[in-house]
């Protein structure tokens, strides 16, 4: 394995300073690849939260460095943290396959996206504005969007720096203070990504970073009368909690990405190569722990055991190994506990009487590797066909007709992304449209752009990310209206 980065910032971040934990407590970070521990970080709880949120409320508050500050100068300094962050790429990216166990080349991926994200919304911050109402009467009225306030941001482990900056982005557009709790298994990226926000020029108290375990410092978060959102991005259990926690303090508001089981349909008239070349990277890519992940793969029947056969081939061959070997296509699963769910999942969908085509075991002595794994014969009531196993798990399902197949996708309780490949354009916008998905790619899989709304149906989640769509998850919408003594 290639020489693991140096470690800077393992202590928590308010008001620009890094500091020790109130309680003093501290907890391992895991390096995936070996189960060894990377480092020691400063563990937040309860009493980090109120010192972070009273942070953040103090740099929002009328008449502070940030609230007054232009907009256009908002957006300057998002996209000089941008140009930080493109100086030091090649480090954060591995740091990141470090804590996280993804390859390299898709770290790098990561963090590409990260600056086009904070780029897209830099050009945004002097662009949010209201609009002038023609009412009844003699009177002038006019809208202004004005930034919903601190933000309590809960952030994933599967793709650490970049879910961070999907979330921290809009809201530095819209002129909001927040406070991120980074999930405990991969906290350094944003910490390294912090002491970039201070020479970027932030003000104090506008970013915070308390790493610390959900129940405790994500519950504090969660559960604080002094924060306006909970954005979160994570299991549809821990949204659940999330929600309640916001119906029993103060009503904020909430962002929710959750978890996904995603209907991807392949008919019949496909170019064969494409689809299983896509199907395949649909569940494998960041070794399949990704919410949108096509685990429902549905084929059409005449073409399904030669589509079997092509995919168990693809999955055969998949390199998995050190994610630092640019040879390497997958890395560990994230930690034990997603290990061993991934393996009891695959036990299950034995039992239940799916034929297990290849892969089904752990791979190698040391670290958290599990073998390309593809299941054929799957039924619908099988739990690998219900339940989110967020690992290299594919299961590929047979059907016959158009309205069998959107049925069968539709019977779900989640609805976060979908996928159609066909050469008819008509069956692919009607299934498209049919679809109880927040997003649907057509003869594509998995691709996000800053540019796009992401978000769910049903118990996938509520509100939406990227885009310009995000941009109403921190703001208000406030109406003024003023008496005149005439209209013009």
């Amino acid at each position: 394995m290639a020489t693991a980065p140096e470690i800077k910032f393992t202590q928590i971040f308010i008001n620009n300073e890094f500091v020790n934990s109130i309680g003093g407590k501290t907890f391992p970070t895991i390096n995936p690849t070996n189960g060894e521990k990377i480092c020691d970080i400063q563990e937040g709880d309860k009493a980090d939260i109120d010192v972070a949120v009273k942070a953040a409320r103090d740099a929002f508050k009328p008449g502070s460095a940030w609230r007054t500050m232009d907009a256009s100068a908002r957006g300057r300094l998002i996209n000089k943290l941008a140009d930080l962050i493109q100086r030091d790429h090649e480090y954060i990216a591995r740091l990141e396959t470090l804590d996280n166990g993804k390859p390299l080349v898709n770290a790098m991926g990561d963090i590409q996206f990260v600056m086009d994200t904070l780029r897209y919304y830099a050009g945004y911050a002097d662009k949010i504005h209201g609009k002038t109402i023609p009412v009844d009467g003699n009177f002038f009225t006019y809208t202004r969007h004005e930034p919903i306030g601190v933000c309590g941001m809960i952030t994933p482990w599967n793709f650490p720096l970049l879910t961070a900056v999907v979330k921290l982005a809009p809201a530095l557009c819209c002129g909001c203070t927040m406070v991120n709790k980074p999930a405990e298994q991969t906290p350094l990226t944003i910490l390294y990504t912090a002491s970039l926000i201070k020479e970027a020029g932030f003000p104090p108290g506008v970013v915070n970073i308390v790493p610390g375990y959900g129940p405790t410092a994500g519950g504090a978060l969660s559960e604080h009368m002094d924060v306006d959102l909970i954005t979160f991005t994570g299991s549809t259990e821990v949204g659940r909690i999330i929600q309640q926690a916001s119906g029993t303090s103060n009503l904020k508001r909430v962002c929710l990405e959750l978890g996904g089981k995603s209907p991807n349909i392949i008919f019949s008239d496909v170019d064969m190569d494409y689809a299983v070349d896509n199907a395949h990277k649909g569940v494998f890519f960041n070794m399949g722990q990704v919410c949108v992940a096509g685990t429902r793969l549905f084929v059409q029947e005449d073409i399904y055991d030669e589509f079997v056969k092509k995919s168990v081939e693809k999955a055969k061959k998949r390199t998995i190994g050190d994610p630092y070997d640019p040879a390497m296509e997958s890395g560990p699963q994230i930690d034990q506990d997603q290990f061993d769910k991934i393996l009891e999942l695959i036990e299950s969908g034995k039992k239940e009487g799916a034929k297990l085509e290849c892969g089904g075991s752990r791979k190698g002595d040391k670290g958290y590797f599990i073998e390309s794994t593809v299941f054929s014969d799957v039924q619908d009531n099988m739990r690998i066909a219900k339940e989110e196993i967020f690992g290299p798990v594919q299961q590929i399902m047979k059907f016959k007709t158009l309205e069998e197949v959107i049925e069968r996708a539709n019977n779900t309780s989640y609805g976060l992304a979908a996928a159609v490949f066909t050469k008819d354009i008509d069956k692919a916008i009607a299934v498209s449209n049919a679809l109880q998905a927040g997003t649907v790619w057509v003869n594509c899989y998995g691709e996000a752009k800053p540019q796009c709304p992401h978000g769910g149906f049903k118990m996938s989640g509520i509100g939406r990310e990227f885009g310009e769509y995000a941009l109403q998850e921190y703001t208000e919408i406030k109406t003024v209206t003023i008496k005149i003594p005439h209209k013009c």
